[in-house]
């Protein structure tokens, strides 16, 4: 029998392949297919072919329909998404469809709409269109000052431009040309500003490496200048014709500000952004500029480490510890780890930035796994690391969220006419409603957690679930009229900034005042144009942002995570801090950073204020030696989670049965409930599982997990197995 049998991965919660006949059909190995699944016509990628089948031959279906027409996808994407398959244990059908745009995985023909600019014909005349098509006069008026007119310029002249357009092609007034939409070159190119000598040193250090796979961290505080050597690696990588870089960023609102910057000092290489603020034929548009290496630069976000690049060269992972990198649903991979594996597999270098990097990455470093370099001055020569200093709450009465020093602090920038930023990891009006008589306070009735206050709107949402209600008017426990908003948000602190400092022009900048489309890239530009002189913030401002005029970092509630049950909180809490100081102070002007805290001696904040990362880094990686926490040892979680704890339960019991029955130096603990015991309506637990070697603790996920699968109970239980957790 000829090779007529298809290997074919499908979108199904199944770890294995499925085999169809070929259908006549002319078919490489990674193209797309519609496949008859069930009752359902699916889409699959074919991974393979041969002459056999465990199943009879007539029993094999035919595939459908074969996408011939669009390029394969090629071995590395294949190899990188079996390692992650493996790895995090998750259905490689499941791995692979979900590395593709939406659209690849719909099952009729993925088209991305042409996109084309038009031009005058040579010897067109305006006398040639009659005097009541008043569409095309103002066409052509426009094309006679302007070389080109693209569909955006052409809707704005007027919402008829196409059957305008139409009939000028048709009469020979104008030429069309394509344009492939995201992809953009050209421009002014903005003059380089001097290097310092660390950052020649970094550049020099990896362009000199021998080529291969190395792992570099780029430590360097903040303003130092690590998105300029990026550039100048990128410039040096790309000399040339051919060779792609991938760059990603761990957030959406950063990757705009980057694009903009990398297409102004690099106007000659084509670049395209992936992220999910694009719609779907955007993303496709862009993946496969990507797929086809016309993309010679591509930004993206998480999701991002797996585009099909056939010329990539290097990968540069910005801000390297941000825990957005990791998935926290479906397959929980990390995009830092995947990018180092990704470069391992093809043989290139793989740069890590971070100016507080993950304990991980920072442990590889100085045990000489991964090549170090540091930038411990900032770029701008004039910009000074800003003055950190803490306000203890303990004896400085807090008005309103604020005491007075910080309420002077920023009257003293409004009237230099520079620029303040508050800083506060929580949305809304007030965290909590609380009865003033029996102390009830308002929860979600879906999740383990307290109703977010959002007094504009007379509203309480949960911010997990999404689940919302009105304000009573009364205690639901006592009937007491008295209810108090505690606690603050940014919309509370806008609110009392309005009314200490009336004349100043406040802006807040969280999930709820960004949710518009390109708001907040409005937001940064009112900022830059200096008609802001307060910004009220969560993290969304905390990184990659550069705001010349402003002088003064306001830190308002910290305390509650210095003493939190997850061992990595102190990292995260004094990244954070590191990142959001770094806001203070970038060009000439001295910054200063305030922080509002009732234990100003503690150790982070020792280190804080002497922006030492190295030594705070230093004892966190003692303290976790001695406690054999990661990077010191290997972790796993199976989550689980149903409608009824009991059936959770009954589910992690016959898990932690089985694996204490396998496990060979791993510890397995007794199954317990995770902090948020509740979430969305589902009851919750886990079990956790911790090796001081890696192998052995993916051995026995392995065994685990067919056992799992075949279980009764895997039909009325959600679960998964997170390789590496953040947090548990």
């Amino acid at each position: 029998m000829s090779q007529n049998i298809l290997k074919i991965a499908l979108d199904v919660p199944l770890d294995q392949l499925f085999d169809y006949l070929d259908n006549g059909f002319d078919v490489e190995i990674g193209q797309r297919v519609a496949v008859s699944f069930g009752r359902r016509k699916q889409i699959g990628l074919v991974v393979g072919k041969s002459a056999e089948s465990g199943l009879p031959v007539e029993k094999l279906k035919a595939i459908e329909h074969a996408f011939s027409d669009e390029p394969a996808l090629d071995k590395p994407f294949f190899r990188l998404l079996k390692f992650c398959a493996d790895y995090y244990h998750y259905p490689y059908g499941q791995a692979l469809l979900s590395a593709l745009p939406g659209r690849l995985r719909q099952t009729e023909r993925a088209v991305s709409r042409k996109q084309f600019v038009y031009r005058l014909a040579p010897g067109a005349e305006a006398a040639s269109i009659p005097g009541r098509k008043i569409v095309q006069r103002r066409i052509f008026a426009a094309l006679e000052t302007n070389d080109a007119l693209n569909e955006t310029t052409l809707a704005e002249i007027s919402a008829g431009w196409r059957k305008a357009v139409e009939e000028m092609l048709s009469l020979g007034l104008l030429q069309a040309s394509e344009v492939l939409a995201g992809l953009r070159t050209g421009g002014e190119r903005l003059a380089a500003p001097e290097l310092n000598i660390e950052q020649t040193q970094a550049i020099e250090a990896i362009c000199a490496a021998p080529s291969g796979f190395k792992p570099w961290l780029l430590y360097g505080i903040t303003g130092s200048g690590k998105t300029e050597v990026y550039i100048r690696l990128i410039e040096r990588f790309l000399h040339g014709n051919d060779g792609q870089v991938l760059v990603l960023v761990p957030e959406i609102n950063l990757t705009p500000q980057l694009e903009t910057r990398f297409r102004s000092r690099l106007p000659h290489l084509p670049l395209v952004s992936l992220h999910s603020n694009l719609n779907e034929g955007e993303r496709l548009q862009h993946w496969r500029l990507a797929q086809s290496g016309q993309a010679r630069i591509v930004i993206g976000t998480r999701l991002s480490v797996f585009a099909p690049m056939p010329l990539l060269k290097m990968i540069v992972v910005d801000e390297e510890h941000d825990a957005s990198y990791k998935q926290q649903d479906s397959m929980r991979y990390h995009a830092r780890d995947v990018a180092l594996v990704r470069g391992q597999q093809l043989g290139l270098p793989v740069v890590l930035g971070s100016a507080t990097p993950a304990l991980e990455t920072w442990h590889n470093a100085e045990s000489g796994k991964y090549g170090k370099l540091a930038l411990t001055n900032r770029a701008v020569a004039q910009a000074a690391l800003p003055e950190i200093r803490c306000i203890d709450t303990t004896r400085n009465a807090l008005q309103d969220g604020l005491t007075q020093i910080m309420a002077d602090a920023l009257r003293e920038r409004l009237a230099r006419g520079e620029q303040s930023l508050l800083f506060i990891n929580r949305r809304g009006y007030s965290p909590v409603l609380l009865c003033s008589a029996c102390h009830w306070i308002a929860p979600c009735m879906r999740c383990s957690a307290r109703l977010v206050v959002h007094l504009r709107q007379g509203r309480l949402r949960c911010h997990h679930c999404g689940h919302e209600q009105k304000i009573p008017p009364a205690c639901p426990s006592c009937g007491n009229t008295d209810l108090h908003p505690t606690g603050h948000g940014t919309q509370r602190l806008e609110q009392t900034l309005a009314a200490l400092l009336p004349g100043a022009r406040v802006l807040r900048v969280d999930r709820d005042s960004t949710q518009r489309r390109h708001a907040l890239s409005e937001i940064l530009d009112a900022v830059h144009a200096n008609e802001v002189d307060i910004l009220v913030g969560t993290q969304m401002l905390a990184k990659g942002h550069d705001f010349p005029n402003l002088t003064l970092v306001g830190v308002i509630d910290t305390d509650s995570a210095l003493f939190s049950p997850d061992f990595r909180a102190a990292e995260r809490l004094f990244s954070q801090l590191m990142q959001v100081a770094g806001r203070a102070g970038r060009a000439g002007k001295p910054g200063e950073v305030l922080i509002q805290t009732a234990f100003p001696d503690h150790v982070l904040f020792n280190a804080l204020r002497g922006h030492d990362f190295p030594v705070f880094a230093g004892s966190l990686l003692q303290e976790r030696e001695i406690m054999q926490f990661p990077p010191y040892s290997y972790v796993a979680v199976l989550k689980a989670e149903a409608n009824d704890y009991a059936l959770v339960q009954r589910f992690l019991k016959y898990a932690a049965d089985s694996a204490h029955g396998l496990a060979q130096k791993v510890m397995v603990y007794d199954p317990v409930r995770p902090q948020m015991e509740r979430l969305k309506g589902m009851e919750r637990g886990q079990l956790l599982m911790h090796a001081s070697q890696r192998a052995p603790l993916q051995r026995l996920l392995h065994a685990l997990v067919a056992l799992l699968r075949a279980h009764p109970l895997n039909a009325k239980v959600r679960w998964a197995v997170d390789v590496d957790p953040l947090e548990f």
